[in-house]
């Protein structure tokens, strides 16, 4: 690997400090569990003291945060921010905001916009406008072929100068063996990951949902697992074949989970990643034909979910991705069969997974909090910590708090939400990202010294 890829987001306007007051601190991988206040200064956490005994410094913001837990905030692999092309739907501003709103201090943005992020100079606009309209620190995949069409590779190693964090053509699979290896070879020159959306098309076809007893009762067309898993086994052959590196985007069935293990076994270097939406809910959810149940990979079957939850646990799934796909309600309004693929999910993400896995003791919380950091970690970005010394990612959440999704809007600028309307226990109160306060809830207050 090269250097560790770049992130780009708006010039902090001042470091300010901030001290949170008599928090959970708790951060697996420093082995921290304890109350504590936490001082953020220069954009650094500073100091972590018994609770009540740190000193605000003159100016400093003080967070009254007993009762709530701080965890390192969350990093997301995979995130749809629609721009260019599709700004009424998303854009780095709004994508930003709601990320932050869920307790993201870094997101990495997908390729498939119009036009396709597939050369330098839309690589490098992008990042420009990071810089002035990103909330928090974003990172950008290029398309691994032109047009994310699967023919011919983009200038893969062009691409990693001027700061492509990954390659993906995600929403499409590369399907021709030869492209994946060709693309392999080259991941050598570029220093970067592959991260792939692993389909065979002709088993997925025309489907609009899981192939199992739903759609067979609904009398919708299909999709197998295994055409999932299928992509995945010869993709991960193929980089063992070529000591190459891969990621697998948002597995969805046992069978995926089984070729990923095999493969780590071998020694293959490959990591994958998760969404919420297919840890806690399953085709049954598309009884409603509600198109907000639409996704790809569809929701599949309790089976697969527990087996998807069992991955995230052990580690044979690396980490949470939201796979956050904004639509315009027009679109999500069309009946289920044509309605397009996608769901969001920054927002959510962790107020669902604490709601469907940490409270019925499905996966614990600092289990929770190490998979919802390690988003970076398969691209070279280093997990964010609670450390003294290390940069301030810090978001606070409110284990008991309820709340109804949707009811008081959306940061994010589109609405199709596969939590729409449902009632979850757990809210990010406050996000700072970057060493900068990113978000606080409306509600929450502070105070100053």
């Amino acid at each position: 690997m090269s250097a560790a890829p770049q992130l780009d987001h708006a010039a902090p306007g001042g470091a300010g400090a901030v001290l949170i007051r008599s928090a959970r601190a708790l951060d697996p991988r420093a082995e921290l569990d304890r109350p504590a206040d936490v001082l953020i200064r220069d954009g650094r956490i500073a100091e972590l003291g018994q609770p009540g005994a740190l000193e605000a410094p003159d100016g400093a913001e003080v967070v009254d945060a007993e009762g709530l837990v701080a965890l390192p905030a969350f990093v997301d692999p995979h995130v749809h921010l629609r721009t260019p092309g599709r700004e009424d739907e998303e854009d780095i501003d709004s994508g930003t905001r709601a990320a932050a709103a869920g307790g993201f201090c870094a997101i990495l943005a997908m390729p498939n916009t119009e036009p396709v992020v597939d050369s330098a100079p839309v690589l490098r606009s992008l990042r420009e406008h990071a810089r002035v309209e990103a909330r928090i620190p974003t990172g950008f995949l290029a398309a691994i072929t032109r047009g994310q069409r699967g023919e011919e590779l983009t200038e893969m190693a062009e691409l990693a100068d001027v700061g492509a964090v990954a390659f993906t053509d995600d929403g499409r699979p590369v399907v021709q063996a030869g492209v994946m290896r060709q693309a392999l070879q080259y991941q050598r020159l570029a220093g970067r990951v592959l991260a792939l959306h692993e389909e065979d098309p002709s088993l997925s076809r025309d489907g609009a949902m899981h192939e199992g007893s739903v759609s067979a009762l609904l009398g919708l067309a299909g999709i197998p697992s295994i055409s999932e898993s299928t992509a995945i086994a010869r993709d991960a052959a193929i980089a063992g074949y070529e000591g190459g590196q891969i990621h697998v985007q948002h597995v969805s069935a046992r069978e995926s989970i089984e070729a990923i293990e095999r493969a780590k076994a071998d020694g293959v270097q490959v990591s994958a990643e998760v969404t919420p939406h297919h840890l806690c809910l399953t085709h049954d959810a598309v009884r409603s034909l509600d198109a907000n149940f639409k996704m790809n990979p569809p929701l599949r079957s309790e089976d697969d979910r527990q087996a998807l939850i069992a991955a995230l646990r052990s580690g044979a799934i690396d980490c949470v991705a939201t796979d956050h796909a904004p639509h315009a309600r027009e679109e999500k309004e069309q009946p289920f069969e044509v309605a397009p693929m996608g769901v969001t999910g920054l927002e959510t993400a962790f107020a669902a997974l604490h709601t469907r896995l940490v409270l019925p003791g499905l996966i614990d919380l600092p289990t929770l909090a190490a998979r919802m950091t390690a988003g970076g970690e398969p691209f070279g970005i280093a997990p964010p910590t609670l450390a003294p010394g290390s940069e301030a990612n810090v978001c606070l959440v409110d284990q008991e708090a309820e709340w109804e999704v949707g009811e008081a809007g959306y940061e994010s600028r589109s609405a199709n939400c596969a939590f729409a309307g449902q009632r979850l226990t757990g809210r990010v109160r406050m996000t700072v990202a970057g060493g900068q306060v990113a978000y606080r809830e409306r509600s929450f207050a502070i105070g100053a010294v």
